[in-house]
């Protein structure tokens, strides 16, 4: 079997911190690109000091942070200036989410690197883009989803507008730039020449509004919280059983036929003008619903999801973190939990990459480096440094 990994040719210089940036330079070291995270020599990138623990080391950032190298660099000392161009000299790849203007500040933008390196293509992803009124702003990922919109249809009718339960608008940033970088080299080799990237979480949050927008746009009417009922379809909701709740998704006319004819009984209900076509459906959800739980009441979750499926229609229960931990199609089929050895917290499990190629069974990962863990063998083996200059670097605090 060809063991090569998709990206392992490439060099990736990663001056990101928190979430969007490391999560884009993650699923590029997932795929086997060399990843040299960079980070000041006080502390690093701030997710170090995150909970939850073990051993006094961070979790948080140990999943996010594996398959890369550790080095130290004071960008703003005239010799880490230096060091960071002899990278740029070298690397496929640079990816930061400073506030537009702070590489400029350092003369490390852009438009200087690319003289450097004509090939480099520079992904920068912050909250609000490189132009506009609010670019210079601070972003963070709760402010992405509130200013893009997605806050407000979140959220049960009448609760106030809820944030989602894990960093959308930063992952949706990470994702966003991967893909802009991916599309860069792709033109790279077309052109020969690298690309500026501008990735904002705003944009990504908006643009993942899918319908939302569009019903906005047809009636004038703002959208309202609705739980978690889908707005084009129904009966597509979580629904109350015996012993728990259920998720039933009746996507199109032949789903809820299936449902109303061979699993519950209910011919009639394909008849009644609130119910017979999907728009008149959406408008009676509430009624549709009441019927569907009073059916579901002598059924228990999982009995129920086993008698949909087998007549064809899309249901599942909802898992919490214990259940998918321990789901054998996600663990062992999609290995989306893979262990490693980390230095200082030991075994552990890291979120698999949700990327798969079919004839790539690969799915060890490397722990993520401990602070400067790669200061040598990036600044010595790969730039040539000689190892007394490292030790004169240190005590000034250049790395």
């Amino acid at each position: 079997m060809d063991s090569h990994r998709a990206l392992e040719n490439l060099v990736v210089l990663d001056l990101t911190r928190v979430v969007a940036g490391p999560y884009c330079t993650m699923l590029m070291g997932d795929l086997g690109a060399t990843v040299i995270k960079i980070e000041n020599p006080s502390g690093g990138d701030d997710t170090r000091s995150y909970a939850p623990y073990r051993n006094g080391s961070s979790m948080y950032f140990a999943n996010i942070n594996r398959n890369k190298k550790s080095i130290t660099l004071n960008l703003k000392s005239p010799e880490g200036k230096e060091i960071f161009k002899s990278l740029v000299k070298k690397a496929d790849i640079v990816v930061e989410n400073y506030r537009p203007g702070v590489m400029e500040k350092l003369g490390l933008g852009y438009e200087e690197l690319k003289k450097l390196n004509e090939k480099i293509i520079y992904g920068s992803v912050t909250g609000f883009g490189v132009k506009g009124p609010y670019s210079k702003r601070p972003g963070y990922d709760i402010l992405s989803q509130a200013m893009g919109g997605l806050m407000s249809i979140t959220g049960q009718p009448g609760d106030p507008p809820t944030r989602a339960g894990n960093a959308m608008g930063d992952v949706l940033g990470g994702l966003n730039l991967t893909v802009g970088i991916l599309c860069a080299l792709h033109e790279r080799i077309r052109t020969g020449k690298g690309k500026r990237v501008d990735i904002a979480l705003l944009d990504c949050v908006i643009a993942s509004l899918d319908s939302a927008t569009q019903r906005y746009f047809s009636d004038g009417k703002v959208p309202e919280r609705i739980g978690n009922r889908y707005a084009p379809c129904a009966p597509y909701d979580v629904y109350c059983a015996k012993d728990g709740k259920i998720v039933i998704a009746c996507g199109n006319q032949h789903l809820f036929e299936l449902l109303c004819q061979k699993v519950m009984k209910r011919q009639e209900l394909l008849w009644d003008d609130r119910f017979r076509i999907m728009e008149e459906r959406v408008k009676n959800q509430e009624e549709l619903k009441a019927i569907i739980e009073e059916w579901l009441k002598d059924y228990g979750v999982l009995e129920m999801v086993d008698i949909l499926l087998e007549n064809g229609i899309p249901a599942g229960p909802i898992n919490d973190l214990k259940d998918i931990t321990e789901d054998e199609h996600i663990v062992k089929y999609r290995k989306m939990f893979v262990e490693v050895e980390h230095p200082e917290i030991g075994k552990m499990k890291v979120n698999g990459c949700a990327v798969k190629f079919l004839d790539d069974e690969a799915s060890s990962f490397e722990p993520a480096p401990l602070l400067g863990e790669n200061n040598k063998e990036i600044l010595s083996g790969f730039l040539g440094i000689d190892e007394y200059i490292l030790d004169e670097y240190k005590e000034k605090g250049i790395i």
